[in-house]
């Protein structure tokens, strides 16, 4: 369990890249996307980013290609707002809890409208 230093790290930086790819980034391929989670390892020297992009899977994959590309310079960019020693080295995930989530809620509509015929 991260203690609360680390989750407040990983809120400023979470908010941080959010504003850096909405502001900085130029890459049309990025979209519109959402961070929807940071996780830093103990040692801060990795933050596991993750991402959920508006649109189709083949969308999210060239939003991804395009934040590795953008990758130097986001980190860059965050390391001048941060105030700790090290800046992690940023690691693009792309969330598939959303997707999970509509999922499980399509097999549990599918079960409702069995239960009814």
């Amino acid at each position: 369990m991260a203690n609360i230093k680390q989750k407040r790290l990983e809120g400023t930086i979470r908010k941080n890249i959010s504003d850096i790819i909405q502001f900085e980034v130029k890459d049309p391929n990025v979209g519109f996307v959402t961070i929807t989670d940071v996780e830093v390892s103990n040692d801060h020297s990795y933050a596991k980013v993750y991402v959920s992009f508006l649109g189709k899977e083949e969308r999210a994959m060239a939003g991804l290609k395009a934040l590795n590309r953008a990758k130097g310079h986001i980190r860059s960019e965050l390391s001048k707002r941060l105030s700790i020693r090290r800046t992690p080295e940023l690691i693009f995930e792309i969330d598939t809890a959303m997707e999970n989530g509509r999922h499980i809620d399509e097999i549990i509509a599918q079960i409702h409208k069995e239960d009814e015929e």
